[in-house]
């Protein structure tokens, strides 16, 4: 952690106040030559299968395309496949291999579609990507979505006219929107004297050693520079087998305190904000003054399904006790914090999926819920035996509860909500100590490997209708053995869960799929393995003179329709 002298400081507080006061950039000055973001969170890897930071699937977005997408009004659509294929027209089909059902399908990949350096990308990148994802010694955040694919076969005649052979007859089967290929005439070499050691692909791999080596993207963009810790510069792909797009380059500035973007924006080292970027009640407070002062910029916000929550980890001995879990929610004001914060405009979690998911509910018959009680949340801490003492903490065994609270430095927001949180706990006599790090160092290694004491707060993105499996079924627990892979880092283990988890993938019929979902999220809400918080809105800030940009909602990034980005 970085110390900041008072001088420094004084003379950074002293530069904001200089940059609010200078003259906003002329909005018509911009042009189609380059476009500034700002954003506040690094990226830790540009290798499609390893990344797991949102700054790192935003960049990739310029850069990268899956074989099927979701669009920013929340419909599936081909990228690099031709069309997508469904048992309705005929593209699949529901087949018996040794007694198992399952799905075959046929994906076609645009024959125009082509890696940076000219080579066309074909079924071999995709039975590479996937041969790479099920190696043990790799980090992949989501195996399921590739080792889900038994086979990949293909007609050397015709090299982008695919056969997937699922394991499994999934009734997502086609939703493929994070199955990346790997250019195999590039990563194939890297892989066999790197792929039998742990992490020793992903450490070695020309997306990290190497990321401008022309060949390792196919979307509109190349990645042309990276300065860590300060940018990373993008031009276009002249091999892209789409649209060609109308920015001749963007350039991602990292700008890790979310308290300067503003800054920035208003002096001209930017010209937008991100998703990455405002917290809500700066976007919030920023809008006022667009109004106000007829500032150039559009404040968008949209509704998504983004879930800001609080990792627990089970393997901490004190939250081992589902009481002490239970009483950390019931002893905060979740209703007082979303209109204190963001009046009103973010709404409370009551479990991990938002109100625009189709497996959403708030039945109390259905789930459990958690109204604001520090009477309830006391009377559970003294049935799992820890008292109150004169300290104004509980203890018990000469122990006094002490949980470690972690989050991403810089982002305030979040060292906002933390002391909130933390004085709430201490009402009840639980001692939480916060301590942060960097978003490179907690995601790419903290919370990867789950090494943080006690809870972690962050927020997953998802998709409607998403499988459950990377975030709950126990095989998806990250461990040294398999290489820190999987998603579910509170390390909940519950049999009856991962049952769930893998009726739910094969289930077809949707009424059928919306009651599994319930079951599990009784299952969730009663267990507690996380501590919901909020349902979050995207926001960025983008010049009135930007078209073709929308804000996605969900985790399929607005950046997936960079082409159509223009001024």
């Amino acid at each position: 952690m970085t110390i900041m002298s008072s001088m420094t400081k004084s003379f950074l507080a002293l530069t904001f106040i200089f940059a609010l006061s200078a003259p906003m950039p002329a909005s018509a000055a911009l042009a189609n030559d380059e476009f500034k973001i700002g954003i506040t969170q690094e990226f830790e890897n540009m290798n499609p299968l390893i990344m797991t930071m949102s700054a790192s699937l935003y960049m990739y977005g310029l850069v990268g395309r899956a074989l099927v997408s979701m669009n920013t009004s929340g419909k599936w659509y081909p990228q690099l496949a031709k069309s997508i294929p469904t048992i309705e027209n005929g593209g699949a089909k529901i087949i018996t291999v040794n007694g198992k059902k399952t799905v075959q399908a046929v994906w076609e990949i645009v024959p125009k579609a082509k890696w940076s350096d000219g080579k066309p990308v074909t079924c071999e990148d995709f039975q590479f990507a996937r041969n790479v994802a099920e190696n043990p010694n790799v980090s992949i955040a989501s195996k399921e979505t590739y080792t889900q694919v038994e086979k990949i076969e293909w007609d050397t005649k015709t090299p982008q006219k695919c056969t997937f052979t699922y394991d499994k007859a999934r009734w997502d089967f086609n939703q493929l929107g994070q199955f990346f290929p790997l250019p195999k005439h590039l990563e194939e070499a890297v892989y066999k004297q790197w792929g039998s050691k742990r992490e020793g692909y992903e450490t070695n791999s020309n997306y990290n050693k190497n990321p401008t080596m022309a060949g390792l993207y196919n979307g509109p963009y190349i990645v042309q520079e990276v300065k860590l810790g300060s940018h990373v510069s993008f031009i276009p792909n002249k091999y892209f087998y789409g649209s060609a797009p109308h920015l001749k380059r963007i350039v991602i500035k990292l700008i890790p305190n979310t308290g300067t973007l503003e800054a920035n924006l208003r002096s001209g080292t930017i010209d937008a904000v991100s998703s990455l970027g405002f917290s809500f009640d700066q976007a919030l407070a920023f809008e006022k003054r667009v109004k106000s002062e007829s500032l150039p910029f559009n404040v968008s916000f949209k509704p998504s399904l983004t879930y800001e929550h609080i990792d627990l980890n089970l393997d901490n001995p004190l939250l081992k006790d589902v009481r002490v879990r239970k009483a950390l929610v019931f002893a905060i004001n979740r209703e007082d914090l979303v209109k204190a914060l963001f009046e009103g405009k973010q709404t409370v979690a009551i479990h991990n999926l938002a109100s625009i998911d189709p497996w959403y509910t708030n039945d109390p018959k259905k789930i459990v819920l958690y109204p604001y009680s520090k009477r309830e949340a006391s009377k559970l801490l003294d049935e799992a035996g820890w008292k109150m003492e004169k300290d104004g903490y509980r203890h018990k065994d000469g122990k006094k509860l002490t949980l470690q609270f972690m989050s991403t430095a810089g982002n305030k927001i979040r060292e906002t909500v933390q002391p909130y949180l933390q004085a709430q706990w201490k009402t009840v006599g639980i001692d939480v100590q916060i301590k942060n790090e960097p978003a490179r160092v907690f995601f790419g290694e903290t919370t990867k490997k789950r090494n943080f004491g006690a809870m972690a707060m962050f927020a997953w993105v998802s998709s409607p209708e998403v499988s459950p499996k990377p975030q709950f079924h126990s095989s998806q627990i990250p461990t040294a053995k398999n290489g820190w892979s999987g998603q579910n880092i509170t390390g909940w283990n519950d049999k009856k869960v991962d049952e769930l988890c893998e009726k739910i993938d094969v289930e077809f019929d949707s009424k059928k799929r919306i009651g599994l979902a319930h079951e599990l999220l009784k299952l969730y809400t009663d267990e507690v393995p996380t501590i919901p918080l909020y349902y979050r809105a995207d926001v960025a800030v983008v010049p009135k003179t930007l078209k073709g940009f929308h804000l996605a909602g969900h985790q399929f990034s607005e950046t997936n329709e960079v082409e159509k980005w223009q001024f």
